[in-house]
């Protein structure tokens, strides 16, 4: 476990440019604590100390903000950055790298007790808000846009933003008739509104002037 938790921190350090020192992400990262105590609850799941592991579990959404259920599976050089809010459910799997934000639930659809949590591959980054929700995969690579709720699977390195959740890009390339990342380039219905207002003051001026011609008479401004 140990071994784990320099690993943790050594993942901070990477890859958040915030983090000061060793002793900064021991102290002041709520996602490496709340790692910490997940591990010690998914041996005790592991080894049949079923309520205790749910306790461990309770008390570390206490202190941190963050849910973990003990069975859930975390692949190594998991990111939790700020982490509040964020929810993993029992039967959730997480791959390798994978980078969770605040607020981001992995949860259930199913009542039954089978295979009902999203399952994260390798390099998944979950943005602040997003739902991942039901037994769905999300490729390699893939990134979840804020906000977004996804309830299907993902291919492998797309983008995927919106309620419900759209694949945006696909390996680089943006996918027809999506909106994508770029929070400055979105629909302003407004803006649509009056652009069709103006296109159709263009269109009656066309047909005025064509029945002035065709009268033979002068139109008064």
């Amino acid at each position: 476990m140990f071994e784990a938790l320099k690993r943790d921190i050594q993942t901070v350090l990477e890859r958040d440019p915030a983090a000061r020192s060793t002793r900064d992400v021991l102290l002041s990262y709520p996602g490496v604590h709340a790692l910490a105590f997940h591990r010690l609850g998914h041996r005790l799941w592991g080894a049949g100390w079923l309520s205790l592991a749910r306790w461990v579990s309770h008390v570390s959404r206490f202190l941190t903000g963050i849910e973990i259920h003990p069975a859930a599976k975390l692949g190594p050089g998991l990111f939790i950055d700020h982490g509040m809010g964020i929810v993993i459910g029992e039967t959730a799997e997480v791959g390798a790298n994978v980078t969770l934000l605040q607020g981001v639930t992995l949860g259930g659809t199913s009542l039954k007790r089978e295979k009902r949590h999203p399952t994260l591959c390798d390099n998944v980054t979950v943005g602040a808000g997003a739902k991942v929700i039901g037994a769905i995969t999300v490729g390699e690579g893939s990134r979840i846009g804020a906000g977004s709720v996804v309830v299907r699977d993902v291919p492998p390195n797309s983008v995927v933003v919106g309620v419900p959740g759209r694949v945006t890009y696909r390996d680089g390339q943006r996918v027809t008739g999506t909106i994508d990342m770029n929070q400055t380039d979105l629909p302003d219905p407004v803006a649509k509104a009056i652009e069709q207002l103006v296109d159709r003051i263009h269109a009656l001026e066309a047909e005025v002037e064509t029945l002035r011609k065709s009268v033979g008479s002068p139109v008064t401004e």
